[in-house]
């Protein structure tokens, strides 16, 4: 068998998502036999992507039942610009909301913590000048350090949770209000953008402020964003903001990934009963009505509270809310991969469209 007959084969394989196999969409970049090993590398979309996982194992079992030795790289595909700005960092996260008291920033932490818990490399820049709680929920309280690199003072971020953070809650006294215009606040975070060393993440968490301000303009158009999560509570007046801040990515060509719901049901711990208190279903009807992703809903749990108070996020711990969390860490990551292969797709096609 030559590579030419295997990759035959690797035909057989769908994509679950994308109207074709993983050849003619670009899944297979290279092929290769030497002695019996099958060498392949696939353009998959993010690392630790429950789909692209269930790809990859399939593409073992093709080469197992050819009887050859699977060996398998990954080579993503970055966002134009990438290698400029944050280097090393392969996909970047914005969490948004329309308005504050969403649990924005409790979504950022879990998130990060669920990509880390699955083994990705991981950091959270907590972008939400003023707000910055993720210290809090992950549990650090210790100032970045400084080194010398290349000539140049590079912020060495702590980590906890697996997570790297970057924070302007680290970089403040912790009583200390932030009072700054926006000039200051873009001056700080553009600082941050050049001065941080990630040392090589498969994702940066964005935890932005709430609304459509600077902050926000200076994350979209300083950084290459590969897409957006949208978080919002069931009620109207929490859904009607965050149309309005989703129709801002658009005016920035960033990708929204999909809306999640959170608060959505509370179950009391002493009667078993459920309680819509924010009501329900508002979140999806807006991603119904936006034609974007709906990513599921959160419940309305106080172990969530408890867990970030305790820098211990929740999605680190068991339970039907920290298994809901679990949940959403995947299908986030499955939104990202489905993103990027369609838009490699997108790049093979469009020679053999322009020819016909």
């Amino acid at each position: 068998m030559d590579s030419n007959d295997l990759r035959d084969r690797l035909r057989s394989i769908d994509d679950p998502d994308l109207d074709g196999d993983i050849v003619t969409t670009g899944i297979v970049r290279e092929v290769a036999i030497v002695d019996t090993t099958a060498h392949i590398d696939l353009s998959l979309g993010a690392v630790h992507s429950p789909t692209e996982q269930r790809i990859a194992d399939e593409v073992r079992r093709v080469v197992g039942e050819a009887n050859l030795d699977a060996s398998l790289t990954a080579t993503p595909e970055r966002k134009a610009g990438a290698t400029d700005v944050l280097p090393g960092v392969d996909v970047v996260i914005a969490v948004a909301s329309g308005k504050g008291g969403v649990g924005k920033s409790t979504v950022a932490a879990n998130l990060a913590a669920g990509l880390s818990d699955r083994g990705a490399k991981v950091g959270l820049f907590d972008a939400d000048v003023y707000g910055p709680n993720a210290p809090r929920m992950l549990g650090i309280d210790s100032t970045p350090e400084v080194e010398q690199r290349d000539g140049e003072d590079r912020i060495i971020p702590p980590e906890n949770h697996g997570v790297k953070l970057t924070s302007v809650g680290s970089l403040v006294g912790e009583n200390e209000p932030v009072i700054w215009r926006g000039a200051m606040a873009h001056g700080t975070l553009t600082d941050l953008f050049d001065d941080v060393a990630w040392d090589g993440l498969d994702y940066l968490i964005l935890d932005l402020p709430p609304g459509t301000g600077d902050i926000q303009m200076t994350v979209l158009q300083n950084l290459p964003v590969t897409g957006a999560l949208v978080v919002t509570t069931p009620q109207s007046v929490a859904t009607d903001d965050t149309g309005r801040s989703m129709r801002a990515f658009g005016k920035f060509d960033t990708p929204v990934l999909g809306v999640v719901e959170n608060m959505r049901t509370f179950v009391c711990p002493d009667c078993g009963s459920a309680h819509d208190v924010f009501g329900a279903g508002g979140g999806e009807a807006l991603a119904e009505e936006t034609e974007l992703p709906y990513l599921g809903a959160l419940p309305l749990d106080p172990q969530v509270r408890v867990d970030g108070d305790d820098g211990k996020p929740i999605v680190l711990g068991e339970g039907e809310t920290a298994a809901t969390f679990r949940d959403l860490v995947g299908r986030v990551a499955d939104n990202v991969g489905l993103l990027r292969r369609h838009r490699r797709m997108k790049n093979v096609m469009q020679p053999d469209e322009v020819s016909a």
